[in-house]
């Protein structure tokens, strides 16, 4: 029986193949991966021969929350994984994310800067990233913060890899194109609908994810579409002061006080 299955968004993506070799390599239980190629082929070399591997071709880009939302409608699984196309994981990933994951929290593994030539963590003296916050432009950032605890509370993450059960993914009403667009704000929309409606948003520290941070000269696989972007930033600019969810139980006043203090906020 598949019990975790993982999602991934992918348009021209290099490192695909590696990514569902490691996801697959490194899984104790039994897991499906739903790759969706969003406006583009691969080369058949590329193609990863395995039961638990299906692949969604869409000879027109469609965009990332598209591609979520189509994988996320065909899995099978009691939990989702979802995970950016450029991504090496630790062993025993699926049953360590499963453990310690309650019917509505979204846990985001550790993560590492990954080589993706090299396919292994990049040591460059940096520490691992545990902790993200919201600036007061409801901006994802890097949050220096350090304790032993193996299971903390998270304001905020990257988006390039989150997990939670399937029926979950459902009850937030994940992922909203009409409001966000295509491509912007995934873990803003994803994280304050989570706590704003009496869920937490935790970080796993004993599951670890290595990501490729990719340069800017070379650029994203998905590209955010100026004026979707603008649409996209100004509703999610409007968590600050109104109620935008319609199970929001708390306004952004809470969240602030749960987390301060919180760099940028008064």
């Amino acid at each position: 029986m598949t019990t975790v299955s993982i999602i991934i968004p992918s348009r021209n993506e290099k490192y695909l193949k590696k990514t569902i070799l490691s996801l697959l390599s490194n899984a104790k239980e039994q897991i499906e991966i739903i790759a969706v190629l969003d406006g583009y082929w691969m080369d058949s070399e590329d193609i990863v021969q395995d039961k638990r591997v299906n692949y969604i071709h869409y000879s027109e880009p469609r965009g990332m929350r598209n591609a979520i939302n189509s994988a996320v409608k065909l899995s099978k699984g009691e939990y989702i994984l979802k995970t950016d196309a450029h991504c090496m994981f630790s062993q025993g990933y699926d049953v360590g994310l499963k453990s310690r994951c309650n019917d509505n929290w979204i846990i985001v593994p550790r993560r590492y800067r990954l080589d993706p030539e090299k396919w292994e963590i990049l040591h460059d003296g940096r520490p691992p990233i545990d902790y993200m916050y919201l600036d007061n432009e409801l901006h994802g950032r890097i949050w220096d913060k350090y304790n032993n605890r193996e299971l903390d509370y998270l304001m905020s993450s990257q988006g390039s890899c989150w997990f939670m059960k399937r029926s979950y993914f459902d009850e937030l009403e994940l992922m909203d194109e009409k409001h966000y667009g295509t491509f912007f704000g995934e873990f803003q929309e994803i994280g304050l609908k989570c706590w704003l409606s009496g869920g937490n948003v935790m970080v796993n520290k004993n599951v670890y994810y290595a990501h490729w941070h990719k340069p800017k000269d070379v650029g994203r696989g998905y590209s955010l579409n100026k004026e979707d972007g603008k649409k996209a930033e100004e509703y999610v600019k409007g968590w600050i002061s109104k109620k935008m969810f319609d199970k929001q139980i708390y306004d952004f006043k809470w969240l602030i006080d749960k987390f301060k203090p919180v760099p940028t906020w008064e």
